[in-house]
């Protein structure tokens, strides 16, 4: 039998083998509670920032927190995020598109339309990545907070 003939059929023997082999395990994603603990985080910020109740809204943040919106430097910190002027919401309507993560990490893709009371009623269309971090209780905290904005940027020169 020649080399290229023993080759051949060691191959064949080794891909035959691999095929009969159990696939491997998925590593599972999360839980059906994890996805609904996630989403309740969602509901529940929506509901203190219409409010303008902030602790209870600040109090889903990890000390770590960062916040990444655009066009101004990133937020680190519960501290700092606290110390943020945050603005009343008169409007929210969130859109969740994906939810999704491993072990004590998840992640949250997403748009957000809000109208805020900003001396007067301005409209934000955006779209966000939300990170979030499970606890030792099984909560989960935003970790960081990642948007951008759908709305054009104003022309130059326009004054504003």
């Amino acid at each position: 039998m020649s080399t290229r003939s023993v080759l051949l059929a060691a191959l064949a023997l080794a891909l035959a083998s691999a095929a009969c082999q159990p696939p491997a395990q998925e590593p599972a994603g999360l839980s059906e509670e994890d996805v609904a603990a996630i989403r309740a985080v969602f509901e529940e910020n929506e509901q203190a920032g219409l409010a303008g109740d902030w602790e209870p809204f600040l109090s889903h943040f990890t000390e770590d927190a960062v916040i990444m919106w655009p066009n101004r430097p990133a937020v680190e910190g519960l501290e700092a995020i606290r110390s943020v002027n945050w603005v009343r919401a008169i409007e929210v309507e969130h859109s969740i598109v994906q939810i999704d993560g491993q072990g004590d990490l998840a992640f949250v893709r997403g748009t957000l339309s809000l109208l805020l009371d900003y001396e007067g009623a301005v409209k934000e269309e955006n779209k966000f990545l939300y990170i979030l971090r499970k606890q030792p209780d099984g909560s989960w905290l935003w970790a960081i907070w990642m948007s951008n904005s759908d709305l054009p940027l104003p022309e130059e020169g326009s004054g504003t």
